[in-house]
């Protein structure tokens, strides 16, 4: 005969069997349906974030999307801090969750764009078929609602499988993350995961990104009187002419490395001889060890002057650094494509052109944190007036960040 069990006992493990922690995890079709009914409120957030003007150094509109960003992260039961994002305008915005697993989330995005004040007066917000436009809908304040919107699902789910997770706003990526990118980086080496909310122009993740230097050349001449006295000087144009010629393989195509000179200054009248001149040049590079490479060739070229007694120097300045292609990064993709493979929709991993923040979160030969790039909405004509989301591509991503937090936390 079995024995009974006690009052007490069976009432805690009827307790137990109704705990959210030990319910069944929903399915990939159910975790999209969510998504799909959160579309119209993610819509509604975006549409308020990009009505404001936010470019870069535009602090009235900064500070007012800055507090809304605030509001909304408390409201979803964040404790959140703010930290001035100097030498920049604007806020560093964290927030913070806390929950009862063993993995640590970063999740991150810029609220910044390129606009001037007065643009969203030109080009309001507004849905035509199936797009949404406006300034900044793609790059990044859809970036900024999913992020929202996912944590609003997973709120939603009563879902804490993560130990901590944390949002970072940032105020300055458009011009460099000048008063970003320490933050972002001691945060990122707190996490295990890194997600960083860019647009993507196709269902994609991306694995690596460009980082972005700066090449500046400078020839000292000697100047005179260009019509009188043009022998008796050395002139910087001329050299700095001769020099950009020479310099103007640096790049290496097979490396996915590029240098293209694109301002030049020199003189400053027509009837002198110039003494000085300068020119700087954009350089984009994956592969970590072509900044040391395209300084000591740069360096070396430049030693081949056209006009004698002049002086060229050249130097690389290091900007914004790449998220090279490592296995953390190669690894999470494949997480991705797992898990929108259950929704019936291919995704694949990409890499780059352009510099982003997740290259500052990256950590060279280590493999924490695991980085992933264009976590954001799908949309295209980023910087320009035809800038556009996809609105097919919401819940899908949505239902992708709220995916991989609950298969990762595991």
């Amino acid at each position: 005969m079995p024995m009974s069990r006690p009052p007490f006992a069976l009432a805690m493990a009827l307790c137990l069997a109704c705990s959210p922690a030990l319910a069944a995890d929903p399915s990939a079709e159910d975790l999209l349906k969510q998504a799909q009914a959160e579309q119209a409120h993610y819509l509604d957030t975006l549409k308020t974030l990009v009505s404001v003007d936010t470019g870069t150094g535009t602090e009235p509109g900064l500070r007012q999307v800055s507090g809304e960003l605030v509001k909304r992260l408390k409201a979803l039961g964040a404790e959140v801090q703010t930290h001035p994002a100097k030498p920049s305008v604007g806020d560093n915005i964290v927030g913070t969750f806390k929950g009862t697993g063993s993995k640590d989330f970063l999740l991150m995005v810029h609220y910044d764009t390129v606009f001037v004040p007065g643009t969203v007066a030109k080009r309001p917000f507004r849905v035509e078929g199936e797009r949404a436009y406006g300034p900044g809908v793609a790059d990044a304040k859809g970036g900024v609602a999913m992020i929202l919107h996912a944590l609003k699902l997973l709120q939603d789910q009563q879902f804490k499988g993560y130990r901590t997770l944390t949002v970072l706003f940032n105020p300055d990526e458009e011009m460099g993350s000048a008063g970003s990118k320490q933050i972002i980086a001691e945060l990122a080496r707190k996490h295990d995961y890194v997600f960083s909310y860019e647009p993507p122009d196709k269902d994609a993740v991306t694995v690596a990104t460009n980082g972005i230097n700066r090449l500046k050349l400078q020839v000292k001449g000697r100047s005179s009187h260009a019509g009188s006295a043009p022998e008796e000087g050395r002139n910087a144009l001329t050299e700095l002419s001769h020099q950009i010629l020479q310099l103007k393989d640096l790049g290496d195509a097979s490396k996915g490395t590029t240098v293209n000179w694109t301002l030049a200054k020199a003189g400053e009248k027509a009837n002198i001889i110039p003494a000085l001149a300068t020119a700087e040049a954009d350089m984009r590079y994956s592969d970590l060890s072509e900044t040391d490479r395209v300084a000591a060739d740069a360096k070396r070229i430049v030693q081949k002057p056209l006009i004698a007694d002049t002086q060229t120097s050249v130097t690389v300045e290091k900007g914004r650094p790449p998220l090279a292609r490592n296995e953390g990064s190669t690894q999470l993709a494949e997480t991705a494509r797992q898990l929108y493979s259950q929704i019936d929709r291919k995704i694949e991993p990409i890499a780059m052109r352009f510099g982003t923040d997740a290259g500052y979160a990256y950590v060279p030969g280590s493999a924490k944190p695991a980085v992933l790039e264009t976590m954001g909405v799908v949309g295209a004509g980023l910087h320009a007036d035809d800038e556009y989301i996809e609105l097919n591509s919401v819940a899908p991503r949505l239902y992708l960040t709220v995916a991989m937090i609950r298969k990762l936390a595991q």
